[in-house]
């Protein structure tokens, strides 16, 4: 079953990367910001955010 939504550290895990190499990215906007999560504030990527990211990092 898929997840409705999946964490930064899952995200990283699945594209083979680090957190913090993610998080970078993000800030250096190669990759899109995330969207956050209305009550805890963490990040959150559907998995369309997901196939989007393995496109934008080559990991198809």
């Amino acid at each position: 079953m898929q997840k409705p939504f999946y964490s930064s550290q899952d995200v990283a895990k699945l594209l083979g990367i680090s957190k913090q190499t993610l998080l970078r990215y993000e800030r250096k906007r190669i990759v899109p910001k995330a969207k956050r999560n209305l009550i805890n504030k963490r990040r959150e990527y559907s998995a369309a955010d997901l196939v989007k990211l393995k496109e934008l990092l080559g990991r198809t």
